[in-house]
């Protein structure tokens, strides 16, 4: 296995390694089998890997000339239904066709002798991902911030304007209590990977299913993670987004669970001080704010958006879950990924936030 550079990618980690010489000749088996000529099978592998993000681990395979990104799960158990790569690879391989932000998908393998986990290959897209720290495409520009922020939410109405019924993708979820499964699946998220008692969190807990709103006028596509971060702008139009990645937790339910989302990152912790990956750049002059963002998404979803706080509270609640399940895998020695040694301070951090929330709802 050779290292390559990219401008977006870094060597692998060592604690990240993975058996190459098996993945090598699986992935060159089987991108013949589905690319036939377009594929160069006598190229050698080179791979590095994508640093951002805290769960799916994610890397960029080289063979010649093409590309070609693998995501797998985290090392070390994972929670049940978590980090299910064989899902991710489904809901791609259908949504794909009728909303072509979405990545096309390759292989999928599930023989976890190859490289210890289930994974699945799709293509390399190209352009600017925002995450702590603005591109100069953006930075001390807000004419483009307001551009890429336009474009932010005009993808997510898409992607919720897409017929579920006419494409066949109401198969992908069960709409009916959606949001009910969501509220009490995370809250036993939380349960199960506490590692110190936190009331805030609880008491969240207990708003949520006590508010839990009535069921959507029209069941979407949700993608369930919908943020700055998890979608690529054009590096020569900030104005227009040529992907959206991360669909593990898509499903077919309430679109408002992923306005909730895009809120809480882009408003409610992007006014945090410490900047990582859980911060964003968008309290900068030219981003959206909230009632910009709700404004657009409004005109057009014409959705009833008069109880979106529960939305962003549920959000908020979320998102802390997720950095505890990170936390608890760092604290049991699954992962020595340094950026999680602080993840706890975090967690206490969101569940003020989304007692603020819940407070003024």
């Amino acid at each position: 296995m050779i290292e390559s550079d990219s401008t977006d990618t870094k060597p692998v980690r060592a604690s990240e390694q993975l058996a190459w010489a098996a993945l090598d000749a699986f992935a060159r088996e089987q991108l013949s089998t589905v690319l036939g000529a377009q594929f160069d099978a006598t190229a050698p592998m080179t791979v590095e890997q994508f640093p951002g993000g805290h769960s799916n681990l994610t890397y960029l395979l080289r063979f010649g000339a093409q590309e070609f990104v693998m995501r797998r799960p985290p090392f070390g158990p994972v929670p049940p239904k978590a980090h299910d790569m064989a899902r991710e690879y489904r809901i791609l391989a259908a949504v794909h066709p009728v909303f072509p932000l979405a990545p096309r998908p390759f292989v999928l393998c599930e023989d976890t002798s190859i490289i210890g986990a289930t994974f699945y290959l799709m293509e390399r897209r190209r352009g600017l991902v925002v995450r702590d720290s603005e591109p100069p495409e953006l930075f001390e520009q807000p004419a483009q911030r307001r551009r890429a922020s336009v474009a932010m939410v005009d993808a997510l109405a898409s992607l919720h304007a897409v017929d579920i019924s006419a494409h066949g993708l109401a198969a992908l979820g069960k709409p009916a209590g959606f949001v009910a499964r969501q509220v009490r699946g995370w809250t036993d998220r939380w349960h199960g990977s506490q590692t110190s008692d936190l009331s805030e969190m609880d008491a969240l807990a207990a708003w949520l299913d006590a508010r839990l709103p009535l069921e959507p006028r029209r069941p979407t596509l949700v993608h369930g993670d919908f943020k700055l971060d998890n979608v690529m702008l054009d590096a020569r139009d900030v104005g227009r987004i040529v992907a959206v990645f991360d669909w593990e937790m898509s499903a077919v339910g309430d679109p408002l669970v992923d306005l909730g989302i895009l809120l809480c990152y882009w408003v409610h912790i992007a006014t945090g001080t410490q900047r990582d990956a859980v911060t964003s750049v968008t309290n900068r002059a030219g981003w959206f704010t909230r009632a910009e963002l709700l404004e657009r998404y409004g005109a057009r979803t014409d959705f009833d958006l008069s109880n979106i706080t529960f939305y962003e509270v549920f959000a908020v609640f979320k998102l802390a879950v997720v950095l505890q399940q990170i936390f608890y895998r760092y604290r049991r020695g699954q992962t020595d990924d340094p950026r999680f040694a602080m993840l706890d301070e975090r967690v206490k951090w969101l569940a003020r936030i989304g007692t603020t929330l819940a407070e003024i709802a």
